[in-house]
Formats: C-alpha cells, structure tokens, sequence
C-alpha cells in the first residue's frame, strides 16, 4: 500500500513545497493538495516548485473539476508539467464541492464529469478529442505522455461512472464497511463496462493523527465528518433517507446536520460540524499511535485499498508526518 500526503495550499506557498519535499525523502508516493481556487492559493503555480524539490513524488489535485476550470487547461497543465518533470503528475477529479460553492454555483453533472475525464486524458496523452463538434488536440505532446484520472465519489451513480471510465477511485473516508461497499459497487461497474476491475486504483482519503490522546485526535479532525456531510446531504436529496441504494452508516449521522460554513472548509474547529459524533470521527479517520493505524490500514488493505492519502489539516500535521515517515511506511 502506498501512502499519499494531502494539503491544503495555505499561504505561505513555500511552507507546502517544504512539506511535501520532506514526504518525498520519507517515502511518501503522491503528493496531492485541495483545489479551490478561492478559498486557498493556486495549486497549479506550486505543483512545479514541488515537482523540482521531489524526486519520486506523483503531484496532483484532490479534487479538481470540470466546472471551474477548462478541460484543455486542465489537459494543458498536466501535459507541461509532465514533459517538464517526466510523467509525474496525476488528475483528481469530481463534481465540485467548495471550489463551486463558495461561488454560489452547484456541483456539475455526472454527464459532463464523464465528458471531461475523456477529453482531458485523450489531449494530455496526445490524442485528438471532439469537444463540442470541435476535434482538438495538443501537438506539442511528446509519445508516452500519461496521465491517470481518478475519480472521487459516494453515490451508486457516481461509483458507476468510476467503474467505467477512470483509472482510479479516491473515496473520502476510511470507514472500512463502506470502503468494502464501495469497492465492490466500483468493480462491479467496471466488469459490466468490460473493463479489468483489478486495473482500477483505489484510493482512500482521511485524517491521519498520530497520538494516543484520542479525544484531542477527535476535535482536530471532527471538521472532516462535516465535509463529508455536505456530499452525503446531496445524496440524501437525491435518492431519500431510507431508499436502500446507499448504506444509512452513511447517511445516518447527518440529520442533526444546519447548513455549513465554506469559510472554515477544512479546518479544525468548523463550529458547523458539531453534529458529527465520536463514533463516525472513528470510523471515518485514523486516531491513535501509529501501532493502532497499523492495523486499520492493514484492513483497508485487505478489502483492495491500493494508496491511504493523510489529509494534514490539524495541529499535528508535521508530528504526522514524520510519524508515517518513520513508523508506518517501512512497515508497509
């Protein structure tokens, strides 16, 4: 299993490509950061100070979408960067969360998430691609150029759309009965698309704090339950509480859930995210000294988990790190 370093792009910039070159000497395999372009600086002007300082390093955004950006320029920056620092970034994509509302603007569709993950693999590896009766295509883009497209999402829909065209699934959450529902819903989907279920990455994503002080771990990382809650309250809209097409130890915990605050999106100490319990922080999280998180990455493991990316927003994020560094990597 591989371990994957997320971050939020808070100025100073340096700060983030200093943390990700340390988790390039630790052995960390990915290094991927939000991409909201309101909320935190502009993660595509970092990606190449990070790439020059890292050598082993896979760069790229959790999750960036088809919405706020261009679909040539998402193709366009990776492309470059690739040619520049060989083949070393990766696209994380979805329907948009924080980058769109905060904007007053709502997720995408899934229609036009399927569109855009073929156009921007197609254009980044150097194909030709219709875009909207218009055949386009990079020629700047030298032979063997890769770009895997992974794709984040909960809902039957969404996991559907992941079995069939992206390369890989990052869930948001480390909660293993859902890890395993999701898994095999995603793999599914993939052997009736005719694809090789196998061939399909799988990513999950999830506060990582190292310390046996549980009920600090807890409140540093309660923020993430509410993040979670705002794409689990678009799924209880879509298909009902109780509609049987998505497990209640989803869905359950957000009905005590008022609205939410953007301006504290991913942070600890969100005042909006108190309606998430101990219990599903457990769940969805890993807390406790590295021994502890041992065992539950083992877990995801078992059930098919091929990379766990720590979210680092919390007041131990360098403690963190240097404890997977140190303690966890080797041992994976």
């Amino acid at each position: 299993m591989d371990i994957g370093l997320v971050l939020q792009t808070d100025p100073p910039a340096h700060t983030v490509v200093d943390l990700m070159a340390r988790a390039d000497e630790l052995g960390f395999s990915h290094g991927w950061t939000f991409d909201s372009q309101v909320l935190w600086q502009e993660p595509y002007v970092i990606y190449p100070r990070i790439l020059e300082r890292t050598t082993r390093l896979t760069v790229g955004p959790m999750v960036t979408n088809p919405s706020t950006r261009d679909w040539t320029v998402i193709a366009s920056m990776h492309a470059t960067l690739n040619e520049m620092f060989g083949n070393r970034t990766i696209c994380g994509i979805g329907r948009g969360d924080s980058a769109v509302r905060v904007q007053g603007r709502p997720p995408t569709t899934l229609a036009r998430l399927e569109a855009s993950i073929h156009v921007i693999r197609e254009l980044a590896e150097g194909r030709a691609a219709d875009l909207d009766g218009t055949t386009v295509q990079l020629p700047w883009v030298p032979q063997g150029a890769s770009l895997p497209i992974w794709m984040a999402g909960y809902g039957p829909k969404a996991l559907d759309l992941v079995g069939r065209a992206a390369d890989g699934f990052i869930l948001q959450l480390a909660d293993p009965y859902l890890v395993e529902w999701t898994v095999k819903t995603v793999r599914a989907a993939a052997e009736a698309a005719g694809r090789d279920p196998s061939a399909i990455t799988i990513c999950v994503a999830a506060p990582a704090y190292a310390s046996p002080d549980l009920d600090h771990a807890r409140d540093q990382c309660r923020w993430f339950g509410g993040m979670v809650g705002n794409h689990v309250a678009d799924l209880v809209t879509r298909y009902g509480e109780t509609s049987g097409a998505i497990p209640t130890e989803l869905t359950a915990y957000i009905k005590n859930r008022h609205g939410y605050d953007y301006s504290h999106h991913g942070r600890a100490g969100n005042h909006t995210t108190d309606f998430v319990p101990d219990e599903v922080i457990d769940r969805f999280c890993l807390l406790g000294p590295p021994t502890a998180q041992l065992d539950k990455l083992a877990q995801l493991r078992e059930l098919g988990v091929n990379q766990f990316a720590i979210y680092a927003m919390h007041d131990a994020r360098e403690d963190t790190i240097e404890a997977y560094g140190q303690s966890v990597i080797p041992q994976l």
